[in-house]
């Protein structure tokens, strides 16, 4: 029997899913019984959003997280080659894109098992999609590096990059360090150049704004601590 691996979109923070989540998404997702998590007390709740009768403590969830180790990883495909349906539960979005979860997704197509990606949001494809940037030509390059005079010098390339290229540099930031990051590159990138600002996308407090670099000085949103996508174009 040909078993499905689920690829499961979570919403982005909200606790309603009626706008993100579509239904049939979340009929499959209750009537899966084997979830890989990288946090199993958030996915007990997602589940819960998703159906509130759910039999929460008939589920076997299992951790997927940098601890993992190889050996675990491939002990998480037994349910599938055994013939029962699984699904992957990103934190946040879509499994796999600046999440874990490719590697699961890696085996599975190795073991000869059936990948099934759901539709759900994307932070990153809907900041690009709300930025006014090039959708035709985009890099996401996921985190910038922690020390400061790399992250400079990763701006600095990305920029170069986005004119050279003419394409849409796309970026995140742990949340903590997003004001940081933004003097970083009002003080280093160049005036002309358009940055977008695309922070708790979905939720009531959404925030997507573009403006060039010299427009955003003396006048960014505080996002300490907030989620948030970042989208350079020179």
């Amino acid at each position: 029997m040909q078993s499905n691996l689920y690829l499961i979109p979570n919403t982005l923070g909200s606790l309603e899913t009626e706008w993100t989540i579509p239904q049939n998404v979340a009929s499959i997702a209750v009537k899966l019984r084997h979830f890989i998590v990288e946090d199993i007390r958030t996915a007990r709740r997602y589940l819960k959003l998703l159906d509130k009768n759910i039999d929460i403590d008939g589920l076997q969830f299992y951790l997927l997280n940098k601890h993992t180790s190889s050996e675990e990883l491939s002990n998480f495909l037994l349910p599938l080659k055994s013939g029962q349906d699984m699904g992957i539960i990103s934190e946040a979005g879509c499994p796999a894109i600046a999440d874990p979860g490719a590697e699961i997704v890696r085996l599975a197509h190795n073991a000869g098992i059936r990948v099934v990606p759901l539709t759900g949001p994307s932070s990153i494809l809907l900041a690009l999609s709300a930025s006014g940037m090039n959708g035709q030509n985009f890099a996401f390059n996921g985190y910038l590096p922690v020390k400061k005079e790399d992250r400079i010098k990763a701006l600095k390339h990305f920029e170069n990059r986005s004119k050279i290229e003419n394409q849409s540099q796309i970026f995140i930031e742990t949340p903590y360090r997003n004001m940081a990051l933004l003097e970083d590159i009002l003080n280093n990138c160049h005036p002309l150049t358009c940055l977008c600002i695309a922070c708790n996308i979905t939720l009531p407090d959404e925030y997507i704004v573009t403006k060039i670099i010299k427009e955003w000085k003396g006048n960014l949103p505080d996002l300490n601590k907030k989620p948030a996508i970042f989208v350079l174009q020179g």
